[in-house]
């Protein structure tokens, strides 16, 4: 389809080493002029939905500085520009959770909130664990939880899990489980 939206020019009122917010006037879909915002990411948010052999998963508690709220997901983090995502993965689930995985597959990727970002999250399923040393950044103070995956579905359906990476992976395992498909 063809982009219905206009550029007359851009400019970019912040930066810093995670983001770019840059804002457009336009001459938006109906004709008329305006101004629209977008914020640039600058890694790519990535997830991983960790499933041991006994179909226990692992979530990561810590206070997020910018919901002022405590906060349980997978473990998550950030793959730079250029970055081969998967390694990426691998690098966090080792700092968060102390954890190496033998097995890797992509279980979903996703715009996270496309009317103002171009944030993209990939999220990828690790099985067939080695247990090693978390090893967090200096920025983290994490608790590491191990459950069974319908706990941590339980935690979605109550509303203790929000984070939408966290959601989103959780609720597909869940879907490819009620399916008949194995998680490994």
């Amino acid at each position: 389809m063809e982009n219905p939206w206009s550029v007359l020019d851009k400019q970019d009122v912040y930066d810093n080493p995670w983001i770019r917010v840059t804002e457009y006037n336009v001459i938006n879909p109906s004709g008329g002029k305006g101004i629209y915002g977008k914020v640039h990411f600058k890694n790519i948010a990535i997830g991983i939905l960790v499933i041991d052999a006994d179909q226990n998963t692992f979530l990561i508690g810590q206070y997020r500085f910018v919901l002022n709220a405590y906060s349980w997901e997978i473990p998550e983090g950030g793959c730079p520009e250029g970055s081969d995502p998967l390694e990426s993965a691998k690098r966090e689930l080792l700092e968060e959770a102390g954890l190496e995985a033998l097995q890797w597959k992509e279980l979903l990727q996703m715009h996270l909130s496309n009317s103002v970002s171009d944030e993209l999250a990939i999220v990828f399923m690790a099985t067939d664990l080695v247990q090693k040393t978390p090893q967090p950044e200096e920025t983290e103070q994490l608790v590491i939880r191990k459950l069974p995956l319908q706990d941590a579905l339980d935690m979605v359906e109550r509303g203790t899990i929000t984070d939408a990476i966290s959601v989103a992976a959780l609720q597909k395992a869940a879907l490819l489980l009620e399916r008949g498909h194995p998680l490994f």
